[in-house]
């Protein structure tokens, strides 16, 4: 199965945060979601937990990302494994959108102070 790009579809919010769904269960991926994100400068993600492991590969700008607490810089090229079950913040930082491909199991959720869900680029 081949998604192209322009038929995979993008999310946006009102903060500056864009994501474009690639594979996911509802695009015939059965085990992985995968997605590009991008942060304008200064946008930030709500705190989370999820509850399986997410990776993100960073692709341009800069990020800080506080994981557990702990607030770790994240550039082009740099891998960030963010575990299951702790609490996790992406801010762009710098002066250009921080972008990035990301995956998780498929069906992996996500829990805010809104609520627990899969996130739509994902499911």
């Amino acid at each position: 199965m081949l998604i192209r790009a322009e038929d995979a579809p993008q999310f946006d919010d009102a903060a500056g945060t864009t994501a474009i769904g690639y594979a996911s269960p509802s695009r015939g991926a059965s085990e992985t979601s995968v997605w590009r994100i991008s942060l304008e400068p200064g946008c930030e993600s709500p705190v989370h937990r999820l509850d399986q492991e997410e990776v993100f590969m960073a692709l341009a700008g800069t990020a800080v990302a506080t994981v557990a607490g702990a607030d770790h810089e994240v550039g082009p090229d740099d891998c960030l494994i963010v575990e299951p079950g702790v609490d996790f913040q992406i801010r762009s930082t710098g002066e250009q959108s921080f972008r990035a491909v990301v995956c998780m199991p498929a069906g992996a959720t996500v829990s805010t102070a809104d609520g627990v869900f899969v996130p739509p680029w994902a499911s």
